[in-house]
Formats: C-alpha cells, structure tokens, sequence
C-alpha cells in the first residue's frame, strides 16, 4: 500500500469515527456514549481507535475543528478588497446538528469548546484578517486579539440562541452579529462600508 493510500484510508477511518459519534450523540447524551460504543457503530477495532485517537474527548474535538474547517471556508470568503463574514452558515450548521453543539455547549464537551472551539476558530479569524489586510495598515487592535473577542462574541451568540430554542432565524442571528459585532470589527480594520457586507 502506497503512503498515498494509507493516508486515504486512515482519513475515512477517522471520518467513520466522526461520524459513528455524531450519530450516537442523535440518541443519547454525550456523557453516556464509550469508546467502545464509537468503535462498535464505526465497525472498527479499538485498536485503530486508539492509534487515531487519545480518548473520546480527543474524537470530538477533532470533529469539531473539521467543522470549523469547513464553516470558516463557507462564512468567511474574499473578493477583492471584501471580507465577507457570513454568520448564518454555522447557525445553519448548529440548527441541524443541534444534539453536537447541545454536547459541546451544555456537557461535557463545553470545555472543548470554550477552549480548544474558542482558540481553533479564533485563529481561523486572525488567519483570514492577515491575508486580508496584507500591504494594509495594521490595525489599532492587534489582530490576535480583535479575532479572539470576535470568536468569542459568536461562541456566546450561538450558546444563547441554542439555550433559548433558537427564538430567530439563522438570517436573523447573522444580521444582530453584523450590527454588534462586524460594524466594530470594520472600523478597527479600517474597511467600514465593506467588511461583511454584499
């Protein structure tokens, strides 16, 4: 097997355990799932678990950060001198894995997110606003902790539209964090009248 290969197959390995727990979490709490559980609904051996993964905990924050992975491409895009921050795609995402960020917020896993969630998608941020402002004038905050304060607003957000039953729709939710959040993000930048808008 080429080394090629092998890395073909250990990534749809991890992503069968990804899954396995993201299905599992659909019918119980995050608390009372096990390694064996994941390893069982995944159809593989503890041992290839253990060699991809420290624990569950391990699992589900590599889970969360291919999430954010993918949603920080989707919500976060450039064209031109524009950065638009579309925040409605993770609520999106949150309206329909609503029993993985239940977990992430409420159990066990709100460590993972608080930190490890907080610092992956904050850097994902200051990432995007370097590329962003490079041959710009850097900006009066320090980016690290402009994209820190600005993960952690979304992080908030999030937690209190999911504790209060999503009261507003992700559009909604995306126009209350352009007025609170981006209209200071783009004035710190120095891009007021293009940051996060159409």
């Amino acid at each position: 097997m080429t080394e090629q290969e092998q890395d073909r197959r250990a990534l749809r390995t991890q992503q069968a355990l990804i899954n396995a727990l993201l299905e599992l979490l659909s019918t119980r709490h995050y608390d009372k799932i096990t390694v064996q559980d994941i390893v069982e609904h995944a159809n593989v051996g503890r041992a290839t678990f253990y060699s991809h993964y420290q624990n569950k905990d391990d699992l589900l924050k590599s889970g969360f950060e291919r999430i954010l992975d993918t949603l920080v491409q989707q919500i976060v895009s450039f064209e031109k001198d524009q950065c638009l921050f579309d925040t409605s795609m993770l609520f999106h995402h949150a309206q329909g894995h609503y029993e993985l960020y239940r977990t992430l917020i409420w159990g066990s896993g709100l460590e993972l997110l608080t930190k490890e969630g907080h610092a992956a998608l904050s850097k994902k941020i200051e990432d995007r606003f370097t590329l962003l402002l490079k041959g710009r004038q850097p900006p009066t905050i320090p980016l690290p902790v402009l994209s820190y304060s600005m993960a952690g607003s979304l992080l908030i957000m999030l937690k209190w539209w999911l504790d209060n039953k999503m009261p507003y729709s992700p559009e909604r939710m995306d126009e209350i964090f352009q007025q609170l959040v981006m209209s200071g993000v783009r004035t710190v930048l120095g891009l007021t009248g293009t940051l996060g808008e159409q």
